[in-house]
């Protein structure tokens, strides 16, 4: 009540926001006949123009008008679209670095080039993020008509990219990508062994489109570069034809939809060891004794993979392998992979090739990788239900920009039936009679499974349609280019993120492509592409006037947006347009999430077959158990943010002394500095403070500096003299050290030394990271535990990752240490047998002609079991690369 009287009073802030940037359209169009009077030439100087305003000491912010005035022009004269006062506003947004929410078929694509080209004018890079690569391409290549005009670079990132490629694309001045490239070249430059092999600059500025989708839906999915683990297939294999069989029997696990858990209960636990010692995969003792660990990893996660997942809905299995589904856009991620043994669970059930286990490398979430911009900006066409997890985790605000012509859209009361049949049947209904009128129609579902049955139903009854779901992917683009035609049914898994407008009478430049593909006579190109534009314009009107497109949705997703989404490929630009829903009892949204007395409820009505509630009370209980959901996942997005939190103020120190390191060309100063605190650390740790000689484990000390150092000292005689302290002990183990250290670079060569020393300390810095990373992730499986002694599992975890942190740095300067006093020089060449013919790729280098840079590419490029380069026949290990 108060907040309803707070608006009457003061206005809703989007509001607020609207007029602020609605005072600044008007001084754009002024500007407007002066700049339609420039030549092209005059049009093109103006960035120039402008860069020079910038180094003068002007901001964006008092070039913002002039440049979105000349911005739209250009975009006229070379795109033919010229940008309306919404758009304009909506470039206004994203430069301030918020959120634009714009409805489907306005214009996004086209908003983000005014935000793009005043930003881009700094040279700094604009990185335009889309949610696929075809988006990614293809909004390239046309916007790069418009950027090239007006003498801007534009590039794209694109799978199997070379880094000089990748290099090239991210120096453009504005760079096209989906997340997961942008992603993981982040983590890929962050594995490199010299700056000028990285391909990205330092962060500016990000827009990203489809944003709800990349910074909400997938912002629990971490980026993992992953490398092989230990093999253990056969015994995932070998558990999965236990678990097959214990599923089977009653009352051995508890499962929980909601949470998506399961667990085995007393009963199933006694069970699964009684088979497991049967099958011989127990190694004596209980199955929760210590050495058993791993079988009942195996056994959890097969049993995730047999209960809480199923085929066709959350993934589906092609070409021999298990291809995740997104459950959001109803794509397969091809190479995603779920961790920590579950895909291979997945693989196991399915009976299909089990791949390797991997072990993380370097990760990142979504979330923490778009924290990195210091300006970040979006727009999609559903922002405003999920404003306060933008505003809390990524300070972002949504601001909802008005359509340009008012919606037409119908938007029809929800039907709900008592069972799925009966809502397949209302459904199938409903197509066959608007079918009959020839309305185009666009069924949206949640599964593959449930576009497969009312496929099924439609051919029954002889109705056309095309399907549109992770099986028939690779149509994607025709089919939505013939959705909006007359007569056309288009059943899809959910149309989030399909980058394709579905326009009334259909697509005309993808239909004239697709007409005039092998018609090589420009004239007959010509005809025909005139054809097409005719019948396109005849059946948009005709489309008109039979009502639009009408969007059925047969089941209620999780998430609002989602159904928002849907709802909004009807009515685009303002068309006329229809939408219902078509839900049941069985529904897991209903079944999971909505009341109990709902049920009841409709069948104390004695409902009868094929009848069904409609009711606005019933929209508003749906839209509350969608709430619902969505506070639930909101706070497990927050939830996993905090743990990774932890783990991200690591990775950026990691990563930020790796960047100090490259950036170095002599490290013998850092390399000193570190060999002094190890040689403290292992004196400390023999010698006990201010105790006499006789309490010295002098042995022990000697042991540890040969085993370190490499060095043989008389630290005995050293602590008979009279007067030795630790701290002497310290100085002289330092000198002799130090001593030695000069004496190795002196033998193999200064320059060659300094390779070594960069080389030596990235592959520690590396090989310790990795395995902090594997040991954080076994802490934060197990932290939750400790809620049951009264402790905060979040406080816990970042004790113990602070503590393990300050291990592996440790760790990390003691294989620096050791492995650089062990380096040996190789004096020549090792002699072997004679090679066959085969293996000589090329000529054997002398180790007089190897000089410090084909050294250093040795170093980085080569495998340390591969073949040295040097021809002699070798490991690089044993060669070449011994002396590392």
């Amino acid at each position: 009540m108060l907040s309803r009287l707070a608006r009457a009073l003061f206005g809703h802030s989007n509001d607020r926001s609207l007029k602020k940037y609605q005072r600044r359209v008007p001084e754009i169009n002024a500007l407007e006949p002066q700049i339609q009077a420039l030549t092209d030439e005059e049009l093109k100087a103006k960035t120039a123009e402008f860069r020079r305003k910038l180094a003068d000491g002007a901001t964006l912010d008092e070039l913002q008008v002039e440049a979105f005035a000349v911005c739209r022009e250009a975009s006229r004269r070379v795109l033919g679209m010229r940008h309306f006062d919404v758009q304009l506003i909506g470039g206004m947004v994203l430069h301030d670095g918020r959120i634009a929410e714009m409805r489907t078929g306005e214009g996004k694509t086209l908003v983000g080039t005014l935000a793009v080209y005043l930003n881009a004018l700094t040279g700094k890079g604009v990185h335009v993020v889309t949610v696929n690569d075809y988006l990614a391409r293809r909004d390239a290549e046309e916007m790069a008509r418009l950027y090239g005009f007006l003498g801007l670079t534009t590039g794209v990132i694109i799978p199997n990219l070379s880094d000089e490629e990748r290099r090239a694309a991210y120096a453009a001045d504005i760079t096209y990508g989906t997340n997961n490239e942008f992603g993981f070249d982040y983590l890929r430059d962050n594995m490199k062994y010299a700056l000028e092999e990285m391909v990205q600059r330092d962060f500016n500025f990000a827009i990203v489109d489809e944003v709800d989708s990349i910074l909400i839906d997938e912002a629990r999915t971490p980026l993992i570069i992953s490398g092989p683990a230990d093999d253990s297939s056969d015994l995932y294999r070998h558990v999965d034809e236990v678990v097959a069989r214990l599923v089977e029997e009653p009352n051995v696990y508890d499962k929980d939809e909601k949470m998506r858990t399961v667990t085995l209960t007393e009963h199933g636990s006694d069970l699964v060891e009684e088979m497991l010692n049967a099958a011989g995969l127990l190694q004596g003792g209980g199955l929760y004794d210590l050495h058993n660990v791993s079988v009942v990893h195996h056994v959890q996660q097969s049993l995730r993979a047999r209960t809480l997942f199923t085929r066709d809905v959350d993934y589906i299995v092609r070409d021999g392998k298990v291809m995740l589904i997104d459950e959001f856009t109803g794509r397969m991620m091809d190479g995603r992979r779920y961790s920590d043994g579950l895909h291979q669970a997945l693989e196991a059930k399915e009976g299909v090739e089990i791949q390797q286990e991997n072990q993380t490398l370097a990760s990142i979430t979504f979330q923490n990788y778009f924290r990195l911009y210091p300006k970040l900006a979006g727009m999609t066409g559903t922002a405003m239900t999920e404003a306060d997890e933008f505003a809390e985790i990524y300070n972002l605000e949504v601001v909802e920009i008005p359509t340009n012509l008012p919606v037409r859209r119908k938007d029809a009361n929800d039907e709900v039936y008592l069972t799925a049949e009966e809502k397949y049947e209302a459904v199938a209904e409903l197509i066959r009679k608007v079918h009959e009128r020839e309305q185009p129609i666009l069924v949206g579902t949640a599964s593959i499974e449930q576009s497969e049955i009312l496929s099924h139903l439609l051919r029954q009854k002889r109705i056309p349609h095309n399907v549109l779901n992770a099986r028939h992917h690779e149509r994607e683009a025709s089919i939505i280019a013939q959705a909006g035609v007359p007569g056309a049914i288009t059943i899809a898994t959910n149309m989030a993120g399909r980058g394709t407008d579905i326009k009334l009478g259909g697509n005309v430049d993808m239909l004239v492509a697709e007409k005039t593909a092998g018609i090589e006579d420009e004239a007959e190109r010509e005809a025909v592409a005139a054809q097409v534009r005719a019948q396109v314009a005849a059946d948009h009107e005709r489309v008109h006037e039979l009502g639009g497109l009408y969007v059925i949705g047969t089941e209620r997703h999780e998430s609002r947006r989602v159904d928002n989404q849907l709802r909004g490929r009807s009515g685009r630009q303002g068309d006329p347009g229809n939408s219902r829903f078509f839900l049941s009892l069985q529904d897991d949204l209903i079944r999971i999430f909505g009341s109990d007395r709902m049920g009841a409820m409709m069948q104390k009505m004695g409902l009868k077959r094929g009848e069904a509630i409609v009711h606005p009370w019933l929209n508003r209980a749906l839209e509350k158990a969608q709430k619902k959901v969505e506070a639930r996942n909101f706070d497990m997005r927050k939830n996993t943010l905090k743990y990774d939190d932890v783990m991200n103020a690591q990775r950026k120190e990691v990563y930020a002394h790796r960047r100090e390191y490259m950036a170095l060309k002599d490290l013998s100063g850092v390399i000193a500095d570190i060999r002094g605190k190890v040689i403290e650390d292992i004196v400390h740790a023999h010698i006990p403070e201010n105790a006499f000689v006789e309490a010295w484990d002098i042995e022990g000390l000697t042991r540890e500096v040969k085993r370190v150092l490499n060095l043989e000292l008389p630290i005995a005689e050293w602590a008979q003299e009279d007067g030795m302290t630790e701290e002497g002990v310290i100085e002289r183990i330092e000198e002799e050290a130090t001593r030695a250290h000069a004496a190795r670079a002196a033998t193999i060569g200064p320059d060659m030394m300094r390779l070594i020393e960069k080389h030596i300390l990235l592959t520690s810095f590396d090989g310790a990271w990795k395995e902090h990373l594997h040991g954080l992730d076994q802490v934060r499986q197990g932290i939750g535990l400790r809620a049951y002694g009264q402790r905060d599992p979040l406080n816990e975890y970042k004790q113990e990752a602070f503590q393990m942190f300050t291990y592996m740095l440790e760790d990390m300067r003691m294989r620096v240490v050791q492995a650089i006093a062990h380096v040996q020089p190789v004096s020549e060449a090792p002699t072997m047998p004679e090679v066959p013919a085969a293996m000589q790729v090329e000529e054997p280098v002398e180790d007089e002609a190897l000089d410090t840079a084909t050294f250093a590419r040795w170093l980085n490029e080569v495998p340390r079991n591969a073949p040295c380069p040097c021809g002699s026949g070798l490991k690089f290990k044993h060669c070449h690369g011994k002396m590392v």
